[in-house]
C-alpha cells in the first residue's frame, strides 16, 4: 500500500487525517495548505487529495467540497505514517495513581480498568475477563441448594469466580458435598483449568477410584460443571461517552452500536482476536466483520500475570480518534494491570 503514494500525498493524507481527527469536519485544501505549512498552493494540495480520493484513501461527502478519511485512509495512517506519542510522566503519574489500591477480587480490578480507560480516553472502556480455562485452579465448592441442586464455585489463583448450579441426581449432604471439595482441592490445586480437565479424566480411568462412591462422584460431578465453556466476562465501562461524539449523533448507528455493547459477542471476538498477537492490535470499522461497529475502531492490549491468567483490555470510540493519544494509554494500562494481577498472585 505504502508503493501507492509518494512522500507529498502521503503529508498530505496525514494533515487530512489529523486535521479531521481534532475538528470532525471535512478537511479542504486551502485549510491543509494553510495549518501545515507545505509550500503549496491549494490547487496543487486540490490535486493530490483527488488523487487519494480515487485510490479509496478519502472521501467527499455530499453536503461539503472537504474531505473525509476513509478506512482504508485511517488503516494506512496507523500502519504507516502514525508516530505513538510517549506518555508523559505526568501522565504516567496519573495513571498509577489510579490504580493506587489493594485487596480488590480481579472482578472489581478489571471493572475499575475499564472506568480509568474510559476516565482518561474520553472513550468507552472495555474489559475481557480471563477465559476460565486458562486460568490456574486454587479451589472448588460445593454448597447444597436443594435436593438434587449444587451450586459449584471454582476460584482461580488470581481470584476469579465462576458459579454454576447443576443438577446431581441425587440428594448429597451439605456434609458430603465438603468431604468431596476437600478431596479435589487437595487433587487439583495449582493445574490450570485445562490441566484440571485432563486430571479428572484420568483420575477417573484409575481403577481404584471406582471403589470409592465420594471420589467418584466427586469427579463426576467436576467433569459436568467443566463440560462446557463458562461464559467470558466482558466489562463495558463509560458507554455513554461515545454519545458525546458528532458521529453518533445518528439515531441508527447510536442504537446499532449500542446492541453490540448489550450482546457483546462482537466484542468478545475482537478481543480474542488481539490475545493471538502481541503488542497493542487495532481494529478499524468493517475490517472487523462487525456491522454494529462500523465507523468505530477498537484498540486493545493483552494482560497477563505469572499464573497464567490472561486477557484483553482496550478502548473502543469513533475511528475518529486521537490514536497516537489512546495506543500509549492502553498499551500501559495493559502493563499496570499485569504488574497488580503478577503481584496479587505470589
Amino acid at each position: 500500500m505504502s508503493e501507492e503514494l509518494n512522500e507529498r500525498s502521503r503529508k498530505i493524507l496525514e494533515a487530512i487525517i489529523e486535521d479531521y481527527i481534532d475538528s470532525a469536519e471535512p478537511v479542504g485544501s486551502r485549510a491543509v495548505s494553510r495549518r501545515h505549512s507545505m509550500a503549496l498552493s491549494p490547487a496543487t494540495v486540490r490535486n493530490v487529495m483527488a488523487d487519494l480520493e480515487e485510490m479509496g484513501y478519502i472521501a467527499s461527502p455530499h453536503t461539503s467540497a472537504g474531505r473525509v478519511p476513509t478506512e482504508k485512509g485511517y488503516r494506512f495512517y496507523v500502519d504507516s505514517l502514525l508516530q505513538v506519542r510517549q506518555l508523559s510522566s505526568q501522565e504516567r503519574q496519573r495513571l498509577d495513581d489510579r490504580y493506587r489500591f489493594g485487596g480488590l477480587r480481579s472482578e472489581d480490578l478489571l471493572r475499575e480498568a475499564g472506568k480509568v480507560l474510559s476516565a482518561i480516553s474520553t472513550y468507552t472502556g472495555i474489559v475481557m475477563a480471563p477465559r476460565f480455562t486458562t486460568t490456574v485452579f486454587r479451589q472448588i465448592e460445593f454448597i447444597r441448594l436443594s435436593s438434587g441442586r449444587v451450586l459449584v464455585i471454582f476460584v482461580t489463583q488470581s481470584g476469579l469466580v465462576q458459579n454454576k448450579v447443576i443438577e446431581v441426581g441425587e440428594d448429597l449432604s451439605q456434609y458430603e458435598l465438603e468431604q468431596m471439595t476437600g478431596y479435589l482441592n487437595r487433587t487439583l490445586t495449582g493445574l490450570t483449568i485445562q490441566e484440571v480437565k485432563a486430571r479428572i479424566l484420568s483420575e477417573m480411568a484409575r481403577e481404584k477410584a471406582l471403589y470409592d462412591k465420594m471420589m467418584r462422584r466427586a469427579l463426576q460431578i467436576s467433569r459436568e460443571v467443566l463440560s462446557t465453556e463458562m461464559a467470558s466476562q466482558v466489562y463495558i465501562e463509560g458507554a455513554a461517552n461515545i454519545l458525546e461524539q458528532p458521529e453518533f449523533a445518528d439515531l441508527e448507528k447510536m442504537k446499532r452500536l449500542f446492541r453490540a455493547f448489550e450482546q457483546k459477542s462482537s466484542l468478545v471476538e475482537l478481543l480474542d482476536a488481539s490475545q493471538r498477537a502481541e503488542g497493542v492490535q487495532i481494529f478499524i470499522g468493517s475490517e472487523s466483520e462487525h456491522s454494529d461497529i462500523r465507523g468505530c475502531s477498537l484498540i486493545t492490549a493483552t494482560y497477563s500475570g505469572s499464573q497464567g491468567t490472561i486477557g484483553s483490555l482496550g478502548v473502543i470510540g469513533p475511528s475518529r480518534m486521537p490514536y497516537s493519544m489512546v495506543i500509549p494509554i492502553v498499551d500501559y494500562t495493559a502493563r499496570l494491570v499485569s504488574q497488580i494481577l503478577d503481584g496479587d498472585s505470589k
